[in-house]
């Protein structure tokens, strides 16, 4: 096998997802299908193709995608998962968040932008489609009891804000909304590479390590509206 491909499953209940989906990311140049099975299936060929990158179906009839994506991640080398969904309201997506998805997809994202997506997951970023970044991160700050929403800053609060330069509230504002770094630097006539430095910058300074903590964590702090 070729490794230096990005292997991905995918998994799903309908077959013509499945398929669809494989002939998609085959398709693309450096990533490979190497699996595309229903939920009850995954945990199995997932040890047997060691899949780099999962996009599981949030809902299935035969194992519910939570538990599958609890399946993985328990896993000795566990997958980066990215869950797929129809909806944009789903109160699965922000326990899936909870439960270690890296990413958040609409099954009707462009096969272009689902290519830049899964070789983004692959290289240990996260995703998340901007049309579903509030429903998850407003349900995971639910879960967590956070009371977001009657939250007064704190004087650390107040202090982290400090530390953000103007420019860097405009990323975050951006990466909160779920754009990608080329989405970010098209809206902010800046270089991608600088939206990535000023990413890596957001992650060290709010104390996470990925793009949709920084989401919530813009939201717990009152960073973002």
């Amino acid at each position: 096998m070729n490794r230096s491909a990005v292997h991905v499953m995918i998994v799903d209940d309908e077959d013509l997802i499945r398929e669809g989906l494989r002939r998609i990311v085959d398709g693309f140049d450096g990533t490979r299908a190497v699996a595309a099975c229903t939920g009850s299936e995954a945990l199995g060929e997932a040890v047997r193709h060691r899949p780099d990158v999962v996009l599981l179906d949030v809902r299935m009839p035969d194992r519910d995608g939570l538990s599958v994506l609890a399946d993985l991640r328990a896993l000795p080398e566990p997958p980066v998962v990215a869950m797929l969904t129809t909806f944009d309201a789903d109160e699965h997506l922000s326990a899936a968040l909870r439960g270690g998805a890296a990413g958040f997809l609409l099954k009707d994202t462009a096969p272009e932008q689902l290519e830049y997506l899964i070789k983004e997951l692959a290289a240990g970023g996260s995703v998340i489609a901007p049309k579903v970044a509030r429903t998850v991160v407003d349900g995971y700050l639910r879960a967590q009891g956070d009371g977001f929403e009657d939250r007064q800053p704190t004087a650390d609060d107040r202090a982290l804000a400090l530390e953000l330069t103007a420019r860097e509230r405009e990323v975050l504002a951006l990466l909160a909304e779920g754009l990608s770094n080329t989405e970010i630097a098209q809206r902010l006539f800046i270089g991608t590479t600088t939206v990535k430095d000023h990413v890596s910058t957001l992650l060290a300074k709010l104390g996470v390590t990925n793009r949709v903590q920084a989401a919530v964590r813009a939201h717990q702090l009152r960073l973002v509206r």
